[in-house]
């Protein structure tokens, strides 16, 4: 047998396994593995649903009632205490101050109420300057009006006859001084012209009262006249005065009137 005939032999005769074995065998990776919570068992299953049934019925701890029962108590006592009045100890020791009495309004018979009030120019009246006289006090609503107009220029028309009856003539408003002086400038009137801004005076000889036009009610100015005789008492008053022919009534009653 041939060289050559012996290598092909040879190789044919050399089996597949010792070209694997002769190969390094390859490192085994290692295979990473989580460990999984063991399934429960039908009986584990029940135990956790009795415990949760009997976690719900029993009773809460102490704390959280207490706790609870102070929230509801402090609600409570918030709505109670919005319910009663609030109480000022200081003015129930306080005695009631005692409201002022009324003024008295003049009336016929009675004494005539004092005053003293600026005029027109600048000089005051008073009550006091005309004692032992007789004296017309007419009240008009306002200075420079068609009727207060006409009233004031009968009066100063007649003012010579009512100086012979011996009486004084006074004309009050609750006009300002400077609105006297511009309604006397204006129409030439020879009557003082009383300025009673504060109704003193209006008030205590009832021509300061409740009004009405064109069906609203409102405070104002009565037109009123009052005749004083020389004893300083209320002879006469006129109450809610028509102007046409009122100054010749007064000046009648003033020559009658002998006191």
């Amino acid at each position: 047998m041939s060289k050559k005939t012996r290598k092909k032999s040879s190789k044919k005769s050399l089996p597949q396994s010792s070209k694997t074995s002769a190969r390094k065998p390859a490192a085994a990776k290692p295979v990473r593995t989580t460990a999984k919570a063991p399934a429960k068992t039908p009986k584990a299953k029940v135990k956790a649903k009795a415990s949760k049934a009997v976690a719900k019925k029993s009773p809460k701890p102490a704390k959280m009632v207490a706790t609870k029962d102070k929230t509801a108590a402090a609600k409570e006592s918030h709505k109670a205490a919005s319910k009663p009045l609030k109480s000022n100890p200081s003015a129930a020791q306080k005695p009631a101050t005692p409201k002022p009495e009324p003024a008295a309004v003049a009336i016929e018979g009675g004494k005539a109420p004092g005053f003293r009030l600026p005029r027109d120019g600048g000089d005051s009246v008073a009550l006091t300057d005309y004692a032992g006289q007789k004296l017309v006090l007419f009240f008009y609503p306002r200075a420079d009006t068609p009727g207060c107009t006409r009233e004031a220029i009968d009066f100063t028309r007649l003012r010579s006859d009512f100086a012979e009856a011996g009486t004084a003539v006074l004309g009050i408003s609750a006009d300002t001084v400077k609105a006297q002086e511009s309604f006397r400038n204006k129409h030439e009137l020879a009557i003082p012209l009383i300025s009673d801004e504060r109704h003193e005076m209006l008030e205590a000889y009832g021509a300061w009262g409740e009004k009405s036009m064109y069906g609203r009610s409102f405070m104002g100015i009565i037109r009123t006249t009052v005749l004083i005789g020389a004893n300083g008492r209320i002879a006469r008053i006129w109450r809610n005065v028509r102007v046409d022919g009122h100054a010749d009534e007064v000046l009648a009653a003033a020559r009658e009137l002998t006191g």
